[in-house]
């Protein structure tokens, strides 16, 4: 059953960290980890290292949940667009963000009109 791809994609559907269970070949199927991120951004972590380390899926991951910016590759962390799409999301993402994007004016401005307590997680 940790294999099936249908019966993983009806189990991350209820609770993403479903993911966590999943055969590493499900946690390679970009369809399957986007639901499960859909559902509880942390799931991210469970996902395969390659799909952590893809840019475009790591944007898409982080437009549909901000919590996965916490498992991204650590370069992603320092991509300008990643990080903004995070932000929008939740200024909180500043927090996870590379230290350079934390010191970033625009970023951290982003991150304060999202919500005023986002200047709490910018550089000092």
């Amino acid at each position: 059953l940790q294999a099936d791809p249908l019966v993983v994609l009806a189990a991350v559907g209820e609770d993403g960290h479903a993911l966590e269970f999943a055969a590493i070949e499900i946690r390679e199927n970009p369809e399957i980890v986007l639901a499960a991120v859909r559902r509880r951004g942390i799931s991210f972590q469970y996902a395969a290292m390659a799909l952590r380390r893809d840019r475009e899926f790591v944007l898409a991951a982080v437009q549909t949940n901000w919590d996965a910016l916490v498992y991204a590759a650590k370069d992603l962390r320092g991509d300008r667009e990643i990080v903004l799409a995070a932000i929008s999301n939740r200024a909180r993402a500043l927090e996870y963000a590379s230290k350079e994007m934390r010191a970033d004016p625009e970023i951290v401005l982003a991150a304060v009109r999202r919500d005023v307590d986002g200047q709490r997680h910018a550089s000092q």
